[in-house]
């Protein structure tokens, strides 16, 4: 019988994006491997207080904060391994490699170190995944005043857009996606469609976005680069990791006015909803740019939002 370990895992990030591989020494299981800091927690511990204690054995630092993130498995020759990851913005101390051969901090976009471990190695598309989201609503403010904004928000370093338009025909819906999506393939930003997934690769965009409605009639993943879904419950966040989703998308975190009397689930609830899934889930509702903070620290990846995107 493989035996079953509980591994905690740091991803060290700095304010450019990049993040902190070690590769694992000579006398190790995959020796010469790249991977992400931690190690296996001990009896009486929690994820977090083990992934503490590892930082400063392996690295010599000392985790300011510790932010749920991912809980992902990995069947090995030698072990089932249940893997926390956490994000670590901050330490402090000089990084010292005690038990690594080699650290580097690397990009998502532009790793150079391998191979990686193969637990480790889906965490790098959650890791490409923007953390703020922008909702377009070019029905509500008109396409030209949408597009204006549109302009603006890439330029200030939005990498990430849903074209999500109830109150546009299809054929106005398609004319805009495209003009959307033209505008951020010039910025190397994201362009999803909410909607069929058989819309968004005609349009050719880069993936898209499932309404709660579609993701539980959905029973294999559709065949777009991204692929992410709302979510409201916890059935359908379960459904969504199922299928193998690149992100989900939860809430309302607070009151909106679209989505009047719904509500709110708070931080708590959400932290609840979401802090064993194996896949980013983006928080939504009444959320702006200054709460990214807290809801990394309740598990978030990052905010999608409406209103607040444009402003």
């Amino acid at each position: 019988m493989v035996k079953r370990v509980e591994v905690a895992a740091g991803v060290l990030t700095r304010e450019d994006g990049s993040f902190l591989l070690g590769q694992r020494g000579g006398e190790t299981f995959y020796a010469g491997y790249w991977e992400f800091p931690g190690g296996k927690v001990e009896a009486g511990e929690t994820p977090r207080e083990a992934l503490l204690r590892e930082l400063a054995e392996e690295l010599g630092i000392v985790a300011d904060e510790a932010w749920p993130w991912l809980v992902r498995e990995h069947l090995y020759e030698h072990a089932h391994v249940r893997l926390h990851f956490f994000e670590v913005p901050h330490f402090q101390g000089e990084l010292q490699p005690h038990v690594h051969a080699d650290l580097r901090w690397q990009r998502a976009d532009a790793l150079d170190a391998a191979p990686m471990l193969p637990a480790n190695g889906p965490i790098l598309k959650a890791l490409r995944l923007p953390r703020q989201m922008a909702l377009t609503h070019a029905g509500e403010i008109g396409i030209a005043a949408q597009l204006a904004a549109l302009d603006k928000a890439l330029a200030a370093g939005l990498r990430a857009v849903q074209v999500r338009e109830p109150q546009l025909d299809a054929a106005a819906c398609d004319a805009f996606a495209s003009q959307v999506l033209q505008r951020c393939r010039a910025h190397g930003a994201l362009a999803l469609l909410n909607g069929e997934p058989a819309r968004a690769v005609a349009l050719g965009m880069d993936g898209v976005h499932l309404p709660s409605r579609l993701l539980a009639g959905l029973r294999e993943r559709p065949p777009l680069e991204w692929v992410g879904a709302s979510c409201h419950t916890v059935a359908e966040l379960q459904q969504a990791s199922a299928l193998g989703l690149d992100y989900a998308v939860l809430g309302a975190v607070k009151a909106t006015a679209s989505h009047p009397g719904q509500p709110a689930l708070g931080w708590q609830q959400f932290h609840a909803m979401t802090r064993d899934l194996s896949l980013p889930v983006l928080a939504i509702g009444g959320l702006g740019v200054a709460d990214m903070a807290d809801a990394r620290r309740a598990g978030a990846h990052g905010i999608a939002s409406i209103r607040a995107a444009w402003a």
